[in-house]
């Protein structure tokens, strides 16, 4: 596609794109070649309908063939840009790191909720990946102190390039999640862990299995441990809040309960699914 070029409109190079992208089978080929176009053009998609009938430049239309060849590849699109919003927030992302997703944001959510009251909460975020969870809740919680530990040291490298491109502080540690949690006083402990099972690789898309990283992704017995440290870690009163997967959310509260934790709760992300397990360490 790249030597394949000719002057051509905003329109039209959209079509052209989403044309290629459906023909590799990309399963939102419309959206990704608006979202290609526009990111090119430094514009948002809405601009794209000011900008329709502008004529692009040679070296934006090969810009553009370009980074389609490594969307029909089936290369995520937040990785072919190299950079997704989460919340308020625009971070860096990349293969070091899982992509950060919409329904990621419903675990802030419930995590702002429950340190609202305190003002200088102590915030351990586990895996932290592109650090996008402990940079939000820095970013809309001033007061807290944040902590994100990954055992990757690639993705901690994305988290501190994050951090300097927010201006936001917090502290980055490399630890395994499966050795436990550092420390013995933490206000709230959240983690997006690894919840897939391996015999469902097969099923996955190929933007997932091919492209982020499996250490992030597979479960290996992180969600059982992690609650187990939890409930030594964390203070009396203290919140503890995991990313899971609609049926296994329910599964996970009563690992919780089971664990004595108290006022488990299970919240739906915006797609209606069981997403985010909490609950308290009793007092």
């Amino acid at each position: 596609m790249a030597s394949d070029l000719k002057s051509d409109t905003v329109g039209s190079v959209v079509r052209r794109t989403a044309a290629r992208l459906d023909s590799d089978g990309v399963p939102t080929a419309k959206l990704d070649a608006e979202l290609l176009v526009a990111h090119v053009l430094g514009v948002s998609r809405a601009g794209l309908a000011i900008e329709r009938d502008r004529t692009l430049t040679r070296r934006e239309q090969e810009r553009v063939a370009e980074l389609a060849d490594r969307r029909a590849a089936r290369e995520p699109l937040q990785y072919v840009v190299g950079e997704w919003g989460f919340r308020r927030l625009t971070l860096t992302v990349d293969e070091r790191a899982l992509i950060p997703r919409p329904e990621t944001e419903t675990v802030v959510e419930r995590c702002l909720v429950l340190i609202a009251s305190l003002d200088a909460p102590r915030v351990l975020d586990v895996g932290t990946g592109s650090g996008a969870i402990a940079l939000a809740i820095a970013d809309e919680h001033p007061g807290a102190r944040v902590t994100g530990i990954d055992v990757s040291q690639d993705a901690l490298s994305l988290a501190r390039e994050n951090a300097g491109r927010t201006g936001l502080e917090i502290e980055l540690l490399q630890v395994d999640m499966l050795a436990g949690i550092p420390g013995s006083d933490w206000d709230l402990a959240v983690s997006n862990p690894p919840y897939v099972r391996p015999d469902e690789k097969a099923g996955l898309a190929p933007e997932v299995v091919e492209w982020e990283p499996h250490v992030a992704l597979f479960d290996g017995g992180h969600t059982e441990r992690l609650v187990r440290d939890a409930a030594r870690a964390l203070r009396p009163g203290a919140a503890l809040v995991l990313e899971s997967f609609d049926e296994r959310a329910r599964a996970v509260a009563e690992l919780l309960r089971g664990m004595g934790f108290v006022d488990v709760a299970v919240t739906r992300d915006l797609a209606g699914r069981d997403r985010v397990v909490e609950g308290r360490r009793p007092t």
